[in-house]
């Protein structure tokens, strides 16, 4: 693979990565993975101000991990992927992992 497509490549891994760096975007990525919401909805469910769930959901739409449907006045979003759960979920496992060793390591300290 050619360099300059090797860079873009890494810049969209990177700007997928910066979307999902926000605990208010993965709140609403998580909900969405109960089905289709609008934005009042979202702003129910997270007790989020209007405006900061619609910013949070224009990144998410910038970056194509969020779809939109328009029926009458509302937009609902929707996962473009299910499988950003998945990726959020395989995350949390390496988290987990991640704590259960320094666990481990400050009990060894405390022997």
């Amino acid at each position: 693979m050619d360099k300059p497509l090797q860079e873009e490549l890494a810049q969209f891994h990177a700007g997928i990565c910066q979307a999902l760096a926000d605990t208010t975007r993965i709140a609403i990525l998580y909900e969405l993975a109960d089905g289709p919401k609008n934005v009042s909805q979202l702003v129910d469910a997270l007790g989020s101000p209007q405006a900061t769930v619609s910013r949070h959901l224009k990144v998410l739409r910038d970056r194509h991990l969020v779809e939109t449907k328009r029926e009458g006045a509302n937009i609902y979003y929707s996962l473009a992927d299910p499988r950003i759960i998945e990726a959020l979920n395989l995350l949390r496992e390496v988290m987990a992992d991640i704590l259960a060793r320094r666990k481990q390591l400050a009990e060894a300290l405390m022997a």
